[in-house]
């Protein structure tokens, strides 16, 4: 179990990510492409990664980049810089500035769990071509993995951000720490994720806490080992459907409109759709389109098993928001 201790300055201090962070995406998504899990959601996007690292030819930074991101395990923590919440190039240009001090630290760590990769005796020491090796490695995977798919991925995570705006409104930072069940549990200024795979305690000490939306994310939220880096909880989002390229998610007639979207869907379901675009519970939904809570939850549920809304109920309450589909239709 990892228990995170909050103090009230913590709290003051609690944030989401801005934006899915491509680093950890990178990072999260090598965890999980040699798995052999049958989950349909990946299913595509892992075989058509796969395909695609076979036919080129792998470099040393590419097979590097491979054995530094093991499917189970520790994972080094210089691979995931705080930077990176201001982008990929920003995250990569954090890790080609890493100390090596810090290098050899978590290189260590990786090595005693079964041995160093080739190429990290030279990392380790923090030679500049060993990293700029391993972020180009980095830059070719995410061109291949994330770059086809990022829209998705980004829908993904802007859908819950919405839902952790609503819990912040509704119920302060503790209503945005306990939206985050049933991974974690939040009680008196204790955060606790129960199936972590190490006991640990963190300790905030009033630096707050960075909480990371992650499509990638498995089930159980992820911290940085150090205590000492600024510290994160990356956690796991509804992944709304699955992975396919952006290209394909685009309507076939890019010049719908909102009239013509209303003739194909009815007024009050094209209306409901709209409603939807920034996060809307049922009840609201109701009261903006001056229609009954009944209809309102007919007109959402036909639109969310067409694949255009995702719900996620909160106790007696079911906030929607827009899947990619029902984005572009929208926005077509």
């Amino acid at each position: 179990m990892l228990k995170i201790h909050f103090t009230a300055e913590d709290i003051l201090r609690t944030r989401v990510a801005p934006a899915a962070d491509p680093v950890w995406e990178l990072v999260l998504s090598l965890h999980l492409l040699p798995g052999r899990s049958r989950d349909p959601l990946l299913a595509g996007w892992r075989r058509g990664v796969t395909r695609g690292l076979r036919a080129q030819s792998r470099s040393p930074g590419m097979r590097l980049l491979m054995a530094l991101n093991p499917p189970r395990g520790y994972f080094p923590d210089f691979l995931t810089p705080y930077a990176s919440v201001s982008g990929f190039e920003a995250g990569l240009e954090a890790v080609r500035s890493t100390p090596a001090s810090l290098l050899r630290r978590d290189l260590s760590l990786l090595a005693a769990g079964g041995g160093l990769p080739d190429g990290a005796v030279s990392l380790s020491r923090g030679e500049p071509a060993a990293l700029r090796h391993l972020t180009a490695a980095m830059t070719d995977y995410h061109a291949l993995a994330l770059g086809p798919y990022w829209e998705r991925i980004q829908a993904a995570v802007e859908a819950d951000r919405t839902r952790r705006a609503r819990a912040l409104l509704d119920g302060g930072v503790e209503g945005l720490l306990a939206s985050l069940r049933p991974a974690v549990r939040w009680e008196s200024g204790l955060l606790e994720v129960r199936d972590y795979p190490r006991s640990r305690e963190l300790h905030l000490d009033g630096r707050g806490l960075l909480l990371v939306p992650s499509f990638f994310c498995a089930r159980t939220p992820v911290a940085l080992l150090d205590p000492a880096l600024p510290p994160v909880l990356v956690y796991p989002v509804d992944r709304l459907g699955g992975l396919a390229p952006t290209d394909g998610d685009r309507p076939a007639s890019s010049g719908m409109g909102r009239e013509a979207l209303a003739a194909l869907l009815g007024r009050t379901r094209a209306a409901v759709l709209e409603a939807s675009d920034e996060g809307c519970t049922t009840g609201e939904v109701a009261r903006r389109l001056g229609i009954s809570a009944a209809a309102a939850s007919q007109h959402t549920t036909v639109l969310r098993n067409a694949g255009l809304l995702v719900s996620h109920r909160d106790r007696n309450t079911v906030l929607h928001t827009l899947t990619p589909l029902g984005r572009a239709v929208l926005d077509a």
